[in-house]
């Protein structure tokens, strides 16, 4: 799939970890490494929405679409 997911890369820019995220944005951490790896079919707007607030950046900084 030509989606790339940048999540750790925002996290790290952050000094956050993915439990400090998973939690404050409310979802499992199973739930965010299936979205840091890529695996998930779909990301709920307001999943999407809580991320950015809590790393703020853009959708564009962990969504990316790259030509296979």
């Amino acid at each position: 799939m030509p989606i790339k997911i940048n999540l750790d890369m925002i996290l790290a820019r952050e000094k956050m970890s993915s439990g400090e995220l998973a939690e404050k944005i409310g979802i499992t951490q199973a739930n965010l490494s299936i979205l840091k790896t890529g695996k998930a079919k779909a990301v709920r707007f307001s999943t999407l929405d809580a991320v950015c607030r809590e790393l703020h950046c853009q959708p564009g900084d962990i969504i990316e679409y790259t030509e296979e």
